[in-house]
């Protein structure tokens, strides 16, 4: 949830820091701090609430000038966002400077006795704790270094942590280790960076090595390289080269980075069905699937877990594999599927959907279905990820970098990827019809050119966007497929605008929601036709009934709808299971227009950040 970045090198560390802190933001923007440590002017330290602006215009003309740093974004998790609680935090006797990402779950006793000890605290935060546990350790015997004392302080340690620490005595090392939060060393021409992902990295080096969990690190100019476990076993580094291009994480001329990030659906659509879709030789092909054909053939159930919108993903692709491969499917939210007793084991499939691969809660359920004997399929966005490397077999979403919080083109990849392998199941289990499975391949293929031309008809969703802006609720409503595409559609209104808004079957209004509606609530419907189409009809009489505003999405061409809604938003026919990739796009572009005419912070909504590495 926190950005980390660090440098050690020849160049000067401030503008690299504070560049990738930068890139950063969406991980955290609570408050912000950076710690440089050069020649005479010792250990520089300046931390600010708010945004990276902030901590520079705190910083002034004077930055401060040295070969080794590091710099830190928060997302508050123990203590208020505040100067007090922003990293980097110092050791008691100001030798040492550490960030941190993640939280420390005994930090209270780890603090307790550490005060009895004479350490004394300034903030709230267990970031504070860990900094004076690593001094303590390394004042505890002469012949401990840095690493070391990091080392050991770490077997102490319960919870999640990505960490960076340097020492004054230490000008030439850089002291990293992680447990559960991401953490990525690039590997330069006699320099090393570090991050959280890698997007500060791509700019200066395409090399990296990812640390594994209870991984601790030192980099020096020196000696280079050293890696061990916590409990002291020797670890190879195993050098990756980035697929990432640099161009790829700026906003392109576009006012935010979501708006960019809807209008590339159609290329990471197409990115996601590359390799896999051939009309050509009429095949689906699916590494993951293919290299484990007979597990899929004889699974006895899909168990689905995710969070938020990758959640909704996996509620529609539970209609598709029961529709195309007739297998039962539960959804579950990770965090709670991993707080149960849940009935799990072998001849089970577990998917994990994460755009991350981060997602602390996913991580802890793919970890027990491991332990249980399920087979886990992991479908993320970023290569190299946590998910990616846990997970038995899997797929990339290939969406590229998203760096809005409010996941936008994530969502449609997530679909794209979950529709090829339930079709791909479906082939392998002779239960998906191949007249529909061949329907299914041509409109896949057209899918990208359908979200074109809706794109096309953003200045129409902004005017409409206009009119319900001051709307102080908002309900939407879907059937079959398109139910979860309702629940998407109200949480991007609620993450961007801070608007409230629910989602709900169609059919279940009457149950409660429909004593909410009268003239000032708009209701945002998917009213395709489909197989539900009729009932949608009914549904959308009794919303008119009682004065409500009717923004539907709807087939191109009909009519029927068009005559009773307010507004009416096309898309073009499609497959019924394909139908959310497409009504998905309306939602979004609404959700964005009226965000921005209330002036929110599209890209860093408050409260939010973009990799929940922590529970």
């Amino acid at each position: 949830m926190c950005g980390i970045v660090g440098y050690l090198g020849e160049k000067e560390a401030f503008p690299i820091i504070i560049k990738g802190l930068q890139r950063l933001e969406y991980r955290g923007y609570d408050s912000s701090g950076v710690a440089i440590l050069g020649g005479a002017s010792g250990l520089q330290h300046h931390r600010k609430k708010g945004k990276v602006e902030a901590l520079l215009t705190e910083v002034g003309e004077n930055p401060p000038s040295g070969h080794l740093g590091i710099g830190h974004t928060r997302w508050a998790t123990h203590g208020a966002p505040n100067d007090v609680n922003a990293h980097p935090h110092l050791s008691g006797d100001g030798q040492l400077a550490l960030i941190h990402n993640g939280i420390i779950e005994n930090y209270h006793a780890l603090k307790e006795t550490l005060t009895e000890r004479g350490h004394e605290f300034y903030s709230d935060t267990d970031t504070e704790v860990l900094v004076h546990l690593i001094e303590e350790v390394l004042k505890s015997s002469e012949d401990l270094d840095l690493f070391e004392a990091t080392r050991i302080a770490l077997n102490e340690v319960v919870g999640a942590y990505a960490i960076a620490v340097i020492d004054i005595a230490r000008p030439e090392e850089l002291i990293l280790a992680r447990k559960s939060s991401p953490l990525v060393i690039g590997i330069g021409e006699g320099e090393y960076f570090v991050a959280s992902d890698a997007t500060p990295i791509v700019e200066y080096t395409k090399n990296v090595v990812y640390l594994e969990d209870e991984e601790v690190a030192r980099v020096s100019l020196t000696s280079g390289m050293k890696i061990r476990t916590i409990r002291n076993h020797k670890v190879t580094p195993v050098i990756t080269e980035l697929e990432m291009a640099l161009e790829s994480i700026e906003k392109g001329g576009y006012e935010h980075f979501m708006l960019k990030e809807i209008h590339e659906q159609p290329r990471s659509i197409q990115d996601c069905l590359r390799g896999r879709l051939s009309l050509g030789h009429n095949t689906v092909r699916m590494a993951g699937i293919d290299d484990h054909e007979p597990m899929w053939k004889d699974a006895k159930r899909l168990i689905i877990v995710a969070c938020g919108t990758s959640w909704h993903a996996g509620l529609i692709a539970e209609y598709m594999f029961e529709d195309f491969a007739r297998i039962p499917v539960e959804v579950e939210y990770a965090s709670e599927f991993r707080y149960r007793n849940p009935v799990i084991g072998e001849g089970d499939i577990l998917i994990a959907i994460s755009q991350s691969g981060e997602t602390a809660d996913t991580l802890a359920a793919i970890r027990m279905a491991k332990e249980r004997g399920a087979h886990v399929f992991g479908i993320c966005n970023v290569v190299g990820s946590s998910i990616s490397r846990e997970s038995h077999s899997g797929a990339y979403t290939h969406a590229g970098p998203e760096i809005g919080v409010a996941s936008t083109k994530a969502f449609t990849a997530q679909l794209t990827v979950l529709t090829l392998v339930a079709m791909r199941v479906g082939e392998l289990r002779n239960a998906l019809d191949s007249q529909r499975r061949n329907r299914l391949m041509v409109e896949l293929e057209s899918i990208p050119e359908k979200i074109q031309s809706m794109l096309d008809q953003d200045q129409k969703l902004a005017s409409i966007a206009k009119v319900y802006m001051s709307a102080p609720n908002a309900l939407f409503l879907g059937r079959g497929f398109n139910f979860p595409v309702a629940l998407e559609g109200a949480l991007k209104l609620k993450e961007i605008s801070y608007i409230h808004a629910e989602g709900y079957p169609a059919a279940e209004m009457k149950h409660g929601p429909i004593a909410l509606i009268d003239e000032n609530m708009p209701v945002f419907i998917v009213a395709t036709q489909d197989a539900h189409y009729e009932k949608v009809l009914s549904n959308i009489q009794e919303v008119k009934a009682r004065g409500g505003k009717i923004i539907a999405v709807v087939t191109k061409g009909d009519k029927e709808v068009a005559r009773i809604a307010d507004h009416t938003i096309e898309v073009h026919p499609s497959d019924d299971a394909l139908v959310p990739i497409l009504s998905t796009i309306p939602f979004q572009l609404l959700s964005y227009h009226i965000a921005v005419m209330l002036d929110r912070n599209v890209d860093q909504p408050r409260n939010l950040a973009k990799s929940v590495t922590v529970e």
